[in-house]
C-alpha cells in the first residue's frame, strides 16, 4: 500500500499541482525526475565517528517519516556502523527511534548514545556493543540528559541536565496554576558527574559551584579537568553571545579558570597532552559567526588566533592530531578544504577546495585516518573517509540509492560583480531540459542569517526547490550576498548596519547577471527564502516589487520595529546585525522594513510561517499579509503551520510547504499573458486527489 500511494502521489502531484515544463516521453522517464515525493523521502547522515583504532565508523542517519503512513513528526534518527576494510554497513538501532550524540567508548568496543526508549521517563544514556547484542541503559537520571562525555578511562560520565522541579511546584502546576512569567524563573542546565562503576542506587554528583547555563562539555586527557561553556542563563540570546569557556577541577567541582573569549563560541577541546585548549569562536564581539581557530595554554595565557592569515576563510571543525598539530575543516566561499595546522600557525592544505563539501571531522587515535560528513551536488550528506596518503576523501555510504537513477540538472559556481564592484559568489542549477537560446523562469533562493552561506553541494530541500525546480523547467539560483559566511570576517561584516541595503541589491544584481547570460526571462523571476531569506522575499515583494513576478516568504521579517521587540535574540541583532538600538535610529528601522514600502507591492505573495516561532514572531507575517490584503492590489495568502517554529520540522508540514511553494511559482511564473493579475490558486490542497485515501 505504501508503494501504491507513493506512486499515485508522484503522478498526481505532477498532473494536479505542479505543471511540468517539458512533458516526459514515458512513465519511466517521469519517475527519473525529481518530484516533491523525492524531497520528502530523502535521507541524510547527521554524524560520522571514526573508532579509536580506525576500523569502524559509527554514523547516525536521519530518516524522514512517511507522512502518508506514520504519525506526523520529525525524522527518525538511526544508528549504523560501517566496517572500514570491507565497506559494509550494518544497521544497529533502526526503525522508529531517535538516537542522539553517539560516542565511542574509549576502548572502542561499544557505542554510547542518548535516547528516550520504551519505558523511559526521560532521555537516558545507552550503550551497544560493536560485536552485537541489545543496547542497554547505563544511566537514567531524574531529568533528561541533554549531552554527555565519557571520561578517558570510561569509568565516569559527565553530563548536562536540568534539576528536577520541586514536588510542590509540580502539584500546583497539575492543578492548572501554570502561568508563565516571561523570561523569569529560568532553569539552567547544570553539570553532573556519575561513576559508572558505582552501586545501582548511587546518585550523580551535581557540581554546585558551576553556575549558569552549561553546554559544550568535554574532558581533559588525564580525566582531572572538564571544559564547559557557561552562559549567564538559558536565554537563546545569551547562549549565542555571552558564553564563556570554563575549566573545572573534577574532584572539587570548582571553576579554576574562565577564559576571556568574546562573541559566538563553537567547539572547545584539550590537546592530547592536556597542555593546550583549541576552540572555534568569534574574532571579536561583533563578528557574525564562530569561524576563527583560537588556542591558549590550559594553565593560563592569552587567546591566540592561530590562523590570522585566513582572511577569506572560516574554520568549521577541528580535531587534535598530536600535541602540537590540529586537523581542520574550513570553508572557502562555496567550497570546503581539509588542512593540517601547527601550534606555530603554519598550515598545509591536505584537500584543496573543489571536491565534496565536508561538514564535520573525527580522527582515529593515531591521527592517521579521518571520517567526515560530506555532500556533493549529486547527493545529500553521506559518510566520507580519508587515510594518510590519500589525495581526497572517499565516499563510504549510499543512503539514497534511488538517486543513482535520477536525472539531475547541472549545478555550477557563478561569480558576478555587484553594482559597487564587490565580487559576489553563488550557485546555479540550470533547467534540466535547457535548450540553447531559450530563456527560463528563475527561482531566486536566499539563505537566512545573514551569517550563513550556500556551498557547492546538495541544495535540494523542502523549502528550496533545487533539483525539483530544475526538473520543472526553472533555473534556481543561490547567491551568497554580502554578509554571508565562508569568506572571512571582513566580508561577513559588510552588511552590518545596512539591513536590506547593499546586501539585497546584490540579489537583484545577481538576477541581472543571469539575464545578461541569456538564461533567465526578466519577466518571470520569483524569490523565496526563510528567516533573513524571508526578509529578502518580503523586500522583493515590496521595495523591489517591479523585479519579481512571485514571492514565497517563509518565517520572514516585515517590520524591523516590532521585530526587535518580539524576537528572542535582541542582543545578537544589536551586536552583529544592526549595531544600533531601535531608540537610537527609529528612521533606519522603519525605512528598512518591507511594510514601509507597501505602496510599491505588486508582486503576488505567498507567506508561510510556523505558528510557534520564537525567533521571528508570526506577527511579522501577519502584519505584511494584512497590509497587502487591505490594499487589495495584488494576490496574497498567509499559511500558518501549527506546532512548527522557526522552520518546519514535521514530515507533513514539510511536504505541504513544498507543494504550496511550487504551485505558487508555477501559477505566476509559467503560462502566457499578464500572470501578475491572475487570482491566487485555490487556498486548499486537494490531499485526497494527491494521496488517495490514507485512512485505511
Amino acid at each position: 500500500m505504501i508503494l501504491q500511494r507513493l506512486s499515485r502521489f508522484t503522478t498526481l502531484a505532477a498532473a494536479l499541482v505542479i505543471a511540468t515544463a517539458v512533458a516526459a516521453p514515458n512513465a519511466a522517464a517521469q519517475n527519473e525526475r525529481f518530484t516533491p515525493e523525492h524531497i520528502a523521502k530523502t535521507r541524510g547522515v547527521t554524524a560520522a565517528l571514526l573508532s579509536p583504532d580506525g576500523t569502524h565508523i559509527a554514523y547516525t542517519l536521519a530518516v524522514p517519516r512517511n507522512p502518508l503512513e506514520e504519525e506526523n513528526g520529525g525524522s527518525w534518527t538511526e544508528l549504523h556502523i560501517l566496517e572500514v576494510a570491507s565497506g559494509a554497513s550494518r544497521p544497529y538501532i533502526t526503525g522508529e527511534v531517535s538516537v542522539r550524540s553517539p560516542q565511542w567508548t574509549p576502548d572502542g568496543t561499544a557505542i554510547t548514545f542518548l535516547s528516550k526508549r520504551e519505558g523511559d521517563d526521560n532521555t537516558s544514556l545507552y550503550e551497544i556493543p560493536v560485536a552485537g547484542g541489545e543496547a542497554r541503559r547505563i544511566l537514567e537520571h531524574e531529568t533528561s540528559l541533554s549531552s554527555y562525555w565519557m571520561s578517558p578511562d570510561g569509568a565516569k560520565v559527565a553530563f548536562l541536565a536540568k534539576e528536577k522541579a520541586p514536588k510542590e511546584e509540580k502539584k500546583w502546576k497539575d492543578k492548572g496554576f501554570d502561568a508563565i512569567v516571561y523570561e523569569e524563573n529560568l532553569e539552567n542546565t547544570r553539570v553532573w558527574i556519575h561513576d559508572l562503576n558505582a552501586d545501582d542506587d548511587a546518585k550523580p554528583r551535581l557540581l554546585e559551584d558551576v553556575k549558569g547555563n552549561a553546554s559544550g562539555l568535554s574532558w581533559s586527557p588525564a580525566g582531572d579537568r572538564l571544559v564547559v561553556a557557561l552562559a549567564p542563563n538559558p536565554l537563546v540570546d545569551l547562549s549565542y553571545m555571552r558564553k564563556k569557556v570554563n575549566i573545572i577541577d573534577v574532584e572539587s567541582g570548582a571553576v579554576v579558570r574562565t577564559l576571556d573569549n568574546v562573541g559566538k563560541l563553537g567547539k572547545v577541546r584539550f590537546s592530547p597532552d592536556g597542555k593546550h585548549l583549541a576552540m572555534i569562536c568569534a574574532a571579536d564581539a561583533s563578528d557574525t559567526s564562530d569561524g576563527r581557530l583560537f588556542t591558549t595554554p590550559a594553565e593560563g595565557g592569552e587567546l591566540k588566533d592561530l590562523l590570522p592569515t585566513y582572511t577569506e576563510r572560516d574554520v568549521l571543525d577541528f580535531e587534535w592530531q598530536g600535541n602540537d598539530v590540529l586537523m581542520i575543516v574550513g570553508a572557502e566561499s562555496v567550497h570546503t578544504f581539509f588542512a593540517e595546522v601547527k601550534l606555530d600557525g603554519s598550515d598545509k592544505v591536505v584537500v584543496a577546495p573543489g571536491g565534496a563539501i565536508l561538514n564535520s571531522l573525527t580522527l582515529n587515535r593515531a591521527g592517521t585516518a579521518a571520517a567526515f560528513v560530506g555532500h556533493t551536488p549529486t547527493h545529500p550528506t553521506e559518510v566520507f573517509m580519508m587515510t594518510h596518503g590519500d589525495t581526497e576523501p572517499k565516499r563510504m555510504t549510499n543512503s539514497n540509492p534511488w538517486l543513482d537513477d535520477m536525472e539531475l540538472a547541472t549545478q555550477e559556481v557563478v561569480k558576478y560583480q555587484a553594482r559597487d564592484g564587490l565580487e559576489i559568489h553563488g550557485l546555479l542549477i540550470r533547467p534540466l531540459d535547457e535548450q540553447p537560446g531559450q530563456r527560463y523562469p528563475l527561482i531566486l533562493t536566499v539563505h537566512g542569517g545573514p551569517e550563513a552561506h550556500y556551498s557547492n553541494g546538495w541544495l535540494t530541500r523542502y523549502s528550496g526547490a533545487g533539483q525539483l525546480g530544475a526538473a520543472e523547467g526553472y533555473a534556481v539560483f543561490y547567491p551568497n550576498y554580502r554578509g554571508s559566511t565562508g569568506r572571512g570576517v571582513a566580508f561577513a561584516k559588510t552588511s552590518q548596519a545596512d539591513a536590506a541595503g547593499a546586501e539585497f541589491d546584490d540579489l537583484v544584481d545577481g538576477v541581472d547577471h543571469l539575464i545578461e547570460m541569456g538564461l533567465v526571462d526578466k519577466d518571470r523571476v520569483g524569490i523565496t527564502g526563510g528567516s533573513y531569506g524571508g526578509y529578502a522575499s518580503a523586500w522583493g515583494a515590496t521595495y523591489y516589487s517591479e523585479r519579481f513576478a512571485a514571492s514565497v516568504m517563509f518565517v520572514g521579517i516585515s517590520n524591523n520595529i516590532s521585530k526587535t521587540g518580539t524576537t528572542d535574540i535582541p542582543l545578537e541583532m544589536y551586536e552583529v546585525h544592526h549595531l544600533k538600538w531601535l531608540w537610537e535610529d527609529w528612521d533606519y528601522f522603519l525605512t528598512r522594513s518591507p511594510i514601509y514600502h507597501i505602496e510599491k507591492a505588486k508582486t503576488p505573495l505567498l507567506i508561510m510561517h510556523g505558528k510557534d516561532d520564537p525567533r521571528v514572531h508570526p506577527g511579522q507575517s501577519m502584519e505584511l499579509y494584512r497590509h497587502v490584503k487591505v490594499r487589495g492590489e495584488t494576490p496574497v495568502r498567509l499559511v500558518l503551520f501549527p506546532g512548527e517554529g522557526h522552520g518546519n520540522r514535521k514530515a507533513a508540514g514539510r511536504l505541504d510547504y513544498t507543494l504550496r511553494m511550487m504551485r505558487w511559482f508555477d501559477h505566476y511564473l509559467k503560462g502566457d499573458g499578464d500572470r501578475r493579475k491572475k487570482p491566487a490558486p485555490p487556498a486548499k490542497l486537494d490531499y485526497e486527489a494527491l494521496f488517495g485515501d490514507v485512512t485505511d
